[in-house]
């Protein structure tokens, strides 16, 4: 039986029983403590952990899965082994509180001998040690025979989604491939062999495990299933390795049809294959390679596949040109229209990427290849300048080496790593190192969400570093006050600028920073003096109206792109000043003409719509459930704050921000560069910038009218009859410049070559020559 077909007929089956099909989710998940999606449950996390609701009591899915970075990371062994994968397809079926034990058991075990028709005697199941209850259903109700139920412990037969939160016994079903291969059964010391498979495990999520590990019942009993797509087209094809089923055995052939059949080896064939569906479907899902998180979890699998090629003698790139087999392959068409609808772009992001490394991986691979040969263990200094100099990543170091029977030093590594990072970071922030904080100091109270000044008493003085109890005239140095209404640098957003004033001097504020919670304003007394325990006021610069109208747009910007680019738009830094607003985010190429006319009119329709701002604190968990975008890899406390815009924006966000999106005025895009590989940059301009700029455009028309004397609506026709024109010249410059050689080369001819025989040099110098 077909892979594609095994899909369609669990999908079906569960449809037929009442569930609802859900789509898979996409590989990013909207989860900060997730790297990707790499179980069929994910999506549901919220539901299972009570944080919210769903409108189906049953569902199933096939949710494509990636285990390829994070805490689980089956990278190193692809091609090794007969099961990992570094992209898999999770089958599932769920139940919030409709079924209970008796029926998920029941489904399961119809699907696989009625539906697959898979022979019982060829099935064996496990149970958690102390689920008595189970262990019944299967033995009376289903009929497996008593010694064919193996109780396990927890390590096999219980699940949990944390240290606390929902948990509770799963059974697991295995499928026996015979005596002729190695392998015992689950629970004994050989039961990581290749004979017992375990092909579905069904998870009941009963209990909710507190603090102290004790276990309080759940309301209602959860379901949460998941059966391996590629395990059980193993099964049903009838091999033991998941690398020889129909989808790789395809793939597998359309590698080698572009390589030659006895260009690669086995291990490099099994290697190209998995990453290859493993990058596609990232990069549908919008991840681009990069040097952080996601995108250099994929710049590995990228570079990895390159190098098991590369090993093999091949020189070519050839990864862009398996995109559209892949798919067609996986049949994208029909079930995987995402993907299959970016199958170009998914194309260019791997050509691109290919060719960046095939700049450096020769002189990598000859530099590693030069100390393999000493025999010798690859020392922190080696790995570190291939990762550093060649773009090695250090798992594929590991692996050259490990097939050499080296080992490389991953902690003197770590060690280098890090210390480029302190050195990264020990050049940002002078300001702050000007101020020590003790842990004694309390935050201070930010007042300026929406106003501009504010009451506040001055708490403490520093000036080169040390604290005093006063600051004179013509002094520069910082003030904390307990209240103030200035924000610190945060989020992309500048410190804001303006005035302190008390009743015996002035300070002009020049930035704010902060440090533990504690807002430092930094500047210069204009006049007078400040001592400790003066009272003052704060009043912040107007220009604050215009970042955070900067700062709003920023927000919608954010979501215009992932409307019209898609969900996979991750943002990778800002800037939110008076004057502009700078967005980084990951995308693989230039946006077209269409594409950024689509995102400015799209931000400016939502400026005209007047949507009010909304600003809550919640929890992490609660605000992942509403929606709200979150950077991946930043650490957030116990309670965040979410800032939403009507249903079209709702984002983490400590800045300040306008209460409705019409005091933008308008918004005008101005420039879309690339800053590295995958990323982009957009920059753009609000209220009366925005206005400023376009009559600076529009006086430049004006100007370039007059120069052609046309109307401006006329400008495109007249300079594509100057150019015309301008290459008309050209071409007649070139014509008469040519008859003028020929006429000099036949010259030349009747002076030197005409009446002497034999061979003759000649020079002569010609001028106008191209």
């Amino acid at each position: 039986m077909e892979t594609n077909l095994i899909r369609k007929k669990f999908l079906d089956y569960f449809i037929k029983h009442d569930h609802h099909k859900m789509s898979s989710s996409s590989l990013v998940p909207n989860d900060p403590t997730l790297l990707f999606v790499n179980a069929g449950m994910v999506q549901f996390k919220p539901v299972f952990q009570g944080l919210s609701k769903i409108d189906y009591l049953a569902v199933t899915t096939a949710q494509c899965c990636v285990r390829a970075g994070g805490k689980h990371n089956d990278l190193s062994q692809v091609g090794k082994t007969s099961r990992h994968h570094t992209f898999f397809e999770m089958l599932g079926n769920f139940s919030f509180g409709k079924y209970s034990k008796a029926v998920a058991i029941d489904l399961a075990w119809r699907f696989l001998t009625e539906e697959l028709k898979i022979p019982k005697e060829k099935l064996w199941v496990t149970v958690f040690h102390s689920d008595e209850e189970s262990f019944k259903i299967w033995q009376n109700d289903i009929g497996v025979a008593k010694d064919r139920i193996i109780k396990c412990g927890a390590e096999d037969n219980f699940w949990s989604m944390g240290a606390t939160g929902p948990c509770g016994p799963c059974t697991e079903i295995f499928y026996d491939h015979g005596p002729n291969v190695t392998g015992g059964l689950p629970g004994s010391p050989d039961a990581d062999g290749d004979r017992y498979v375990e092909i579905w495990n069904l998870v009941f999520m009963q209990h909710d495990m507190q603090q102290d590990g004790s276990l309080v019942d759940l309301p209602v009993l959860c379901v949460d299933t998941g059966m391996g797509l590629e395990r059980i087209a193993a099964v049903m094809q009838n091999v033991t390795d998941n690398y020889l089923i129909d989808i790789f055995v395809s793939i597998d052939a359309a590698i080698k049809e572009k390589l030659g059949a006895s260009s690669l080896n086995n291990l490099a064939c099994r290697v190209i294959a998995d990453h290859l569906r493993t990058m596609v479907f990232l990069i549908a899902d919008g991840v681009v390679p990069g040097n952080e998180g996601r995108g250099y979890v994929l710049r590995r699998v990228i570079r990895r596949a390159i190098r098991y090629a590369y090993q093999s003698g091949v020189r070519e790139e050839f990864l862009s040109s398996l995109v559209i087999p892949c798919l067609q392959i996986m049949q994208a068409e029909s079930f995987f229209t995402k993907a299959w609808e970016k199958r170009d772009y998914i194309t260019t992001v791997i050509e691109k990427e290919s060719l960046q490394f095939s700049k450096t991986i020769a002189q990598g691979m000859q530099f590693l290849s030069d100390h393999l040969q000493k025999k010798q263990n690859i020392s922190a200094e080696i790995a570190f300048k291939l990762h550093d100099t060649h773009g090695f990543p250090l798992d594929l170091t590991e692996d050259v080496a490990h097939e050499n029977g080296l080992e490389v030093d991953v902690e003197g590594f770590n060690k280098s790593m890090e210390r480029q990072k302190s050195l990264a970071r020990s050049g940002h922030k002078f300001k702050q190192q000007q101020v020590s904080i003790t842990s004694s100091q309390t935050a201070t109270t930010f007042l300026g969400e929406y106003k501009l000044n504010a009451e506040g008493i001055v708490q403490e003085i520093f000036v080169n570093n040390s604290l005093i109890d006063k600051i004179i005239s013509d002094q520069t140095g910082v003030l904390v006050l307990d209240k103030t209404t200035f924000y610190a640098e945060s989020g992309g957003q500048v410190g804001d600028v303006g005035f302190i004033k008390g009743d015996s001097g002035l300070f002009e504020v020049l930035d704010t920073q902060s440090i533990k919670g504690v807002i430092l304003h930094f500047g210069k007394v204009v006049e007078g003096f400040f001592t400790v325990n003066d009272k003052v006021n704060s009043k912040v610069d107007k220009a604050r109206f215009d970042i955070m109208a900067n700062h709003t747009a920023t927000h919608l910007l954010h979501a215009a792109l992932r409307q019209v680019l898609g969900d996979g738009v991750v943002q990778k830094g800002s800037l939110v000043n008076s004057k502009k607003l700078r967005f980084d985010f990951a995308y693989a190429k230039p946006l077209t003409k269409v594409q950024l006319c689509k995102v400015e009119s799209l931000v400016n329709h939502w400026i005209l719509q007047d949507l009010k701002s909304t600003v809550e604190v919640m929890s992490i968990e609660e605000a992942q459930q509403q929606g709200a975008l979150a950077l991946f890899g930043d650490k957030y406390s116990k309670k965040v704050r979410v800032v939403g815009y009507g249903d079209c924006s709702k984002e983490l966000c400590g800045g300040t921000h306008l209460k409705s999106t019409s005091f933008i005025g308008s918004f005008v895009l101005f420039s879309d560069t690339s800053i590295a590989s995958g990323i982009r940059r957009i920059e753009a301009v609000t209220r009366l910038v925005a206005h400023e700029y376009n009559q600076q455009q529009k006086s430049m028309l004006h100007l370039c009218a007059q120069k052609l004397n046309c109307k401006v609506e006329n400008i495109e026709e007249e300079i594509n009859l100057l150019q015309h024109n301008n290459l008309k010249l050209k071409k007649d410059v070139d014509s008469y410049i040519l008859d003028s050689q020929k006429n000099k080369i036949i010259e030349w001819q009747k002076k030197y070559l005409s009446a002497k025989s034999g061979a003759m040099v000649f020079v002569e110098i010609v001028e106008n020559s191209n």
